[in-house]
């Protein structure tokens, strides 16, 4: 048996077993979710079609892993007006395992994989937070919006990273370019670009 499901503004075929990534859905690993909107259901050449949705139809599925697609550039540039935007994104996915399609209504018989008992948290315990890419240099910052390219949600995240001064993006090595790349959604390119532009602005 098969069916099509909608999520995330796309439709996939699915049948039992199959491993799927699909948008980020919210499900931690080995929990059971469920496919709500169901556009056919059918087996061999017998196939129900919803209009838009089978009443009664569901798909089951367990939650493998949340992770993050490949980083896809868009880049904008206006002709003849000094003009060019580059920027990075890395969409969220998840990979689901196809439990069972359901029908008439009928719920999962497969149950979420139990979870570990939970420790009593101390303050000793408390995971520690990840430590920022680079050291902020005291003073004030620089208003890093003046670089094209860097907006005020862009200039919050570098400032996470202990990025806060025109003298700092001037100061980027090829490695540290390479570490924010890795770690932030911004491309080699683009920091690049920055660099050269805060050393403009750092004289």
């Amino acid at each position: 048996m098969f069916a099509v499901i909608k999520t995330g503004g796309k439709q996939y075929r699915v049948a039992a077993n199959d491993l799927v990534q699909v948008e980020r859905v919210v499900g931690e690993p080995g929990e059971i979710i469920q496919f709500a909107e169901v556009l056919a259901v059918g087996q061999g050449d017998d196939v129900t079609f919803g209009a838009p949705l089978v009443e009664g139809a569901a798909v089951a599925a367990e939650v493998v892993e949340q992770g993050r697609g490949k980083k896809v550039i868009a880049f904008k540039k206006r002709r003849r007006q000094n003009s060019r935007r580059k920027r990075g994104h890395r969409q969220l996915l998840t990979t689901v395992r196809i439990s069972e399609i359901l029908t008439g209504g009928a719920k999962p018989s497969k149950k979420a994989a139990e979870k570990p008992a939970k420790k009593a948290e101390t303050k000793s315990e408390a995971p520690a937070a990840a430590a920022p890419l680079f050291t902020a240099p005291a003073g004030e910052p620089d208003d890093l919006t003046k670089i094209k390219g860097i907006g005020p949600v862009a200039a919050g995240q570098l400032a996470e990273q202990g990025i806060t001064t025109f003298a700092q993006v001037a100061a980027l090595s090829d490695e540290d370019v390479v570490r924010i790349d890795e770690a932030m959604p911004f491309s080699a390119d683009q920091i690049k670009d920055w660099r050269e532009q805060a050393k403009e602005l750092s004289k």
